[in-house]
């Protein structure tokens, strides 16, 4: 296990910067999750971690160790790409020690080490079989064990689960979780699935253009977004968006209204307001209930969309006034398509975020 610290660091192409800064801490034995849309740079950070890109300015440290100049051999690091980069006319168990043959390591002491990748990663019985008898999760596995057998001080995964399908990403998701727990390795992973980032991670680092937005638990990211970028990002359905007029700024709230909402106090507001101005009012599809009441902000609408999923019902509502909310509940709720809807919520669930 190491620590890994990220200092300012920056990468451009010629006038073009990439990631443009990025500092953080990752602790002994944490699982840390990089997420964020296509082109936010959270692959680019990963390989100059790795040392596959070379770092154009700031400090990258591992276990304590300035590893800027420093070969990705040099490093202490194992990665798992996207693609399983596994070789067919081998075995599992020849794919798994490539690594040890490489390095000359004797021959008792690799089969020793592929004997237990395969043991943690529950591969014994395949270890004679070539890579065209495997499943796409299975080969992802063995390119886990030829990780493993490496023992890095740190494990870095690029968008590991993207060639699987629904099940499998569901099964291969457990497993990494497990060998986490069970490795108590340090562990960096980037993925556009929010959910494999809110279920795996110990601390999540969300980018948007190169530069980190919120960095926290899954939980702290969900509830306390930092702005509305991340709050967008993390949930599903997302979360529905207003724009509102501020009535009143005060201590303990802001009152905010507007043509499909009925005036309310919204507690959780992050940024300036002042009376008059615009602003953005964000509130969780979850949050969202059919019905008055008195402590409540309302929203009145027709369903336009019905969704009907077994445990969860998803309804779209289009606002009489112009817009439309997604409201997610829980079991089979039937909704005829035209029929007129008010849906409540209570002003301690809902975020406001400053209109720029």
């Amino acid at each position: 296990m190491a620590d890994v610290k990220l200092v300012d660091l920056k990468k451009s192409y010629g006038t073009v910067d990439i990631i443009k800064g990025v500092s953080l801490d990752i602790r002994h034995g944490e699982f840390v999750v990089f997420v964020g849309p296509s082109g936010c740079g959270k692959s680019t950070l990963l390989r100059m971690i790795s040392g596959l890109e070379e770092i154009t300015g700031g400090d990258l440290y591992i276990d304590g160790a300035r590893v800027n100049d420093e070969q990705p051999r040099e490093r202490g690091i194992a990665m798992v790409f996207q693609s399983y980069a596994i070789f067919p006319h081998m075995t599992v168990r020849e794919n798994i020690g490539f690594g040890l043959t490489l390095a000359g390591t004797p021959k008792a002491e690799k089969e020793r080490a592929v004997g237990e990748a395969a043991r943690v990663l529950q591969m014994e019985h395949l270890l004679d079989r070539k890579p065209s008898q495997l499943s796409g999760g299975q080969r992802q596995r063995v390119a886990i064990g030829r990780s493993i057998v490496r023992k890095p001080k740190v494990f870095l995964f690029d968008e590991p689960l993207s060639n699987l399908d629904a099940a499998l990403r569901v099964d291969m998701r457990m497993e990494i979780g497990k060998l986490h727990k069970d490795l108590e390795a340090t562990m960096i992973y980037v993925t556009h699935d929010q959910v494999e980032a809110m279920t795996l991670a110990d601390k999540i680092v969300v980018l948007r253009a190169g530069e980190v937005m919120q960095v926290g638990s899954p939980l702290e990211l969900y509830h306390n977004p930092a702005n509305q970028f991340v709050a967008g990002f993390l949930g599903s359905p997302k979360m529905n968006f207003l724009d509102v007029e501020v009535k009143e700024a005060r201590d303990g709230g802001v009152v905010v209204a507007s043509p499909a909402l009925e005036p309310v106090s919204i507690p959780r507001a992050i940024g300036a307001f002042r009376s008059g101005g615009r602003a953005v009012l964000g509130v969780r599809p979850q949050f969202l209930h059919p019905g008055e009441g008195a402590d409540r902000g309302h929203l009145h609408g027709r369903v336009s969309l019905v969704e009907r999923l077994g445990t969860e019902t998803v309804v779209n509502v289009d606002l009489t006034a112009g817009g439309r909310v997604v409201v997610a509940l829980d079991g089979d709720r039937p909704f005829d398509l035209g029929a007129e809807l008010l849906v409540g919520f209570e002003p301690s669930k809902a975020h406001l975020f400053e209109a720029a």
